[in-house]
């Protein structure tokens, strides 16, 4: 390998990759934001004893993860203002994309999560009248969370990963910012292998977080 790496043409880039990476992380903080909210209330709807809530539900969980997430993007920034003649932002719109697909896995873990819930304590909860609002919020939605925590957490790295798809239509995030380098450039090795660095540093102490609550989680249940 006769390749000799060159990382001087980076002077005084380092600005539009700090430009970009405030993008990627606005992208993943808050698609995280909306698929841990949006994700329960999607659990609820899909465990929902009545058909005509539990069926849209199902269906818009089974169409997110069985469709691919580059697919999903494309389709919502072009197809949407083709069929709707609705017209957002590009931030907002990949946000949306990405929050609706990590909903959609969400939804999943913390369906995981509400089964566990063991059933003494729902009858506990209705023993002591609590309403079933108040069961959902004090007594189902904590123990769904603690026991649907790891994967919700797998799923936000996942998702700060995905977000390097937008790029594909022009948002300037980290990976937009890193092509458009590398293009310029023509050094698309020490540009990539730059990028992909940045990525490993943002998601392994997530995943290092991750580990340590699951280990935390099995000592609790060994007891």
């Amino acid at each position: 390998m006769n390749y000799q790496f060159n990382f001087h043409f980076l002077n005084g880039q380092f600005g539009a990759l700090w430009e970009g990476l405030k993008v990627t992380l606005e992208l993943s903080l808050v698609a995280n934001i909306v698929g841990l909210v949006a994700g329960f209330a999607l659990c609820l709807l899909a465990m929902s004893r009545w058909f005509l809530l539990r069926w849209p539900a199902q269906l818009f969980i089974e169409f997110f993860r069985c469709t691919p997430a580059l697919l999903q993007i494309v389709w919502f920034f072009y197809c949407i203002p083709m069929l709707f003649n609705v017209f957002i932002d590009p931030i907002p719109m990949g946000i949306l994309a990405l929050g609706l697909n990590l909903t959609a896995f969400n939804a999943e873990a913390y369906r995981a999560g509400v089964q566990a819930v063991p059933r003494e304590h729902l009858d506990a909860s209705m023993a002591l009248g609590l309403r079933p609002y108040q069961q959902t919020l004090y007594v189902i939605l904590p123990q769904a969370l603690r026991s649907a925590l790891p994967v919700l957490m797998t799923n936000g790295i996942a998702i700060l990963q995905q977000s390097a798809l937008v790029a594909i239509v022009a948002v300037s995030d980290l990976m937009y910012v890193g092509k458009s380098i590398a293009t310029e450039a023509y050094r698309p090795l020490e540009t990539y292998s730059l990028i992909a660095l940045i990525y490993f540093a943002l998601s392994l102490p997530i995943a290092q977080l991750v580990r340590l609550v699951e280990r935390r989680q099995d000592a609790a249940m060994a007891r």
